[in-house]
């Protein structure tokens, strides 16, 4: 009995030192390290190639994370052989439609959200506007600086607007249409950085 009380104070040591040996302190009070450390803050796993693919044409929308915009993968439908000038506004009402959706369970526990509210609505040029105009159901100046920045960036990185960094929008109204333009201050500060905006000339 006492010898193999023993031998088990003798084994005390050794294993301690097994432990040390392998970077883990040895301790005499169990440890609770508490829940695994949680998702990454605005970091998400990569998307399924082939979700994205069935729902529809790959694109990015601009979402709210922390203080900046970040890009996310989404998908629109637009059918095959659409002629480019409709295309465009099927394009600009798609992208509207996902910035209005809730984002998804993994989105928000990231810390994503966004400022475009849903039931809006994109139309093609007015009579005298350029032919890449997208004509909204809300004014531009009447959206908050958030949902402005995030439609601005998303529409002018998309097959909505001629690439160039910028998108033509108007209101619903005959006021004459602007270029805004999506800037890397834009994107880090979207709530006190608004797109910068020119006047266009008329078509």
């Amino acid at each position: 009995m006492k010898r193999d009380r023993a031998r088990r104070l003798l084994a005390l040591p050794l294993l301690a030192g097994l432990l040390t040996g392998c970077g883990i302190r040895a301790t005499e009070v169990p440890t609770d390290f508490g829940p695994a450390p949680s998702r990454v803050h605005c970091s998400l796993a990569e998307p399924e190639v082939t979700t994205q693919t069935t729902r529809g044409v790959p694109v990015q929308v601009f979402l709210l994370c922390g203080s900046s915009l970040v890009a996310v993968d989404r998908a629109v439908r637009v059918p095959d052989g659409t002629a480019d000038s409709a295309r465009r506004v099927l394009v600009a009402q798609g992208l509207l439609d996902e910035l209005a959706e809730s984002p998804s369970v993994a989105e928000k526990e990231a810390g994503y959200t966004t400022d475009v509210r849903g039931g809006m609505k994109v139309s093609g040029p007015a009579l005298k506007d350029p032919d890449d105009t997208l004509r909204l159901s809300t004014s531009p100046g009447d959206l908050t600086s958030y949902a402005l920045a995030q439609l601005v960036c998303t529409f002018s990185d998309s097959a909505a607007a001629e690439g160039d960094g910028s998108v033509v929008l108007g209101g619903p109204t005959a006021d004459r249409p602007r270029r805004y333009e999506c800037t890397n201050e834009v994107r880090s500060r979207p709530g006190s950085a608004e797109p910068p905006s020119s006047e266009v000339p008329d078509n």
